[in-house]
């Protein structure tokens, strides 16, 4: 059995007008005296053009959707004149912030921060003190940081995705995919389908709501549509998910788990797994490793089990033209390095991350820009 291929295709989406972000509370936005020889501070306290020096912290360069985005924001700073000084976080919290630390005392007058540990708001709010008592902006990315630790200063930001949006994509996509093509897919014709689900990192936002909606919004489809909820492939598990021991979202971790789910789940024992939901592309493309090995997943004449990812960058695209993978939610890497760029530019130009701002989907009660998802299916 051969399922439907489908082409693949980028929707784009624009982003939407919303309401401006409101200013932090108690923040201290007075920025340090420029150093001597250099050109003053610009009236509006933000320094001249000559004197911006941003450094950027990722969590993990090896991450892939995070190493698309470095290259994007690379290449789009470099355009406006500035080099920014990157640094690798290596999934370490503790090795991050010793970065900005050092990053600060060198100079450093804008901070892009992609936390490795963006859910714990004493982190993030011991990021921010360090901002503001160096007299600098700092914007997190990619990685949710909550309004209350966003709110607590002035020069304050964050840019990244709306978490549950990817999550109800996903779920969309999968239930509609699976009422079309319910039979097919059903290949011990029990009349339920086995699912695992390849959460990634516990306790981090985009994983949560992925892992909870696109399974709520596809069981939603499904029985509207008279099909019983999906099952996940153990019921005797005590959670509904695998997640990356090393917190790392990465075609390892998922190479691993599927290679120990498919060694007791086959058709020959009739349990075999008949949908996968990869809450990154990574883990999506181990899974898909796994299964070709088992022998699944390998074009023509052969069975193909659903493939579900979120970040819809060249290696998945690629898998869905081939037919080894099914579907997944787009982020925009470029979007994302637009947006920062563009808050570092208006510091630049008036002081004020979040003028100019207008024209982007901003959350109502904190200054915090949304880039929307796309899908390719």
């Amino acid at each position: 059995m051969k399922l439907k291929k489908l082409s693949a295709l980028l929707l784009s989406g624009a982003m939407c007008v919303s309401v401006a972000a409101c200013g932090g509370g108690g923040g201290n936005a007075t920025p340090t005296p420029a150093p001597a020889g250099s050109d003053a501070p610009t009236e509006s306290g933000a320094p001249a053009a000559s004197d911006l020096s941003v450094s950027v912290f990722y969590y993990n360069f090896s991450d892939a959707f995070i190493s698309n985005v470095r290259s994007e924001m690379d290449a789009q700073f470099q355009a406006i004149g500035i080099t920014p000084i990157n640094q690798d976080g290596n999934t370490n919290q503790g090795t991050q912030i010793d970065q900005i630390t050092t990053a600060i005392a060198n100079g450093a007058n804008v901070l892009v921060v992609n936390a490795v540990e963006a859910s714990a708001d004493e982190t993030t709010q011991s990021i921010v003190e360090s901002a503001r008592t160096a007299g600098i902006p700092v914007i997190f990315f990619n990685r949710e940081v909550s309004d209350e630790v966003i709110n607590s200063y002035d020069l304050a930001a964050f840019v990244g995705t709306d978490p549950a949006e990817a999550g109800h994509m996903q779920g969309q996509m999968i239930g509609n995919y699976l009422v079309e093509n319910y039979d097919a897919v059903d290949l011990n014709g029990d009349g339920v389908i086995s699912y695992v689900m390849l959460k990634g990192q516990e306790n981090n936002p985009e994983a949560e709501m992925r892992t909870q909606y696109s399974v709520e919004d596809a069981n939603a489809i499904l029985t509207e549509n008279g099909y019983p909820e999906l099952a996940y492939y153990d019921s005797s598990a005590a959670t509904q998910y695998l997640v990356d021991p090393n917190g790392s979202w990465s075609a390892a971790a998922a190479l691993d788990h599927m290679t120990t789910v498919l060694s007791a789940h086959s058709e020959a024992n009739g349990n075999m797994v008949e949908l996968v939901i990869a809450n990154n592309d990574d883990m999506g493309l181990g899974a898909i490793t796994a299964l070709q090995t088992a022998g699944y997943n390998n074009g023509e004449g052969t069975t193909t089990i659903p493939v579900f990812t979120v970040d819809g960058l060249q290696g998945i695209v690629d898998a869905i033209n081939a037919g080894t993978a099914t579907g997944a939610v787009g982020q925009s890497a470029s979007g994302l390095a637009s947006a920062v760029v563009t808050l570092v530019q208006n510091y630049q130009a008036d002081g004020d991350l979040m003028s100019n701002t207008e024209g982007m989907n901003v959350d109502p009660a904190c200054a915090k820009i949304r880039v929307p998802y796309t899908t390719v299916s």
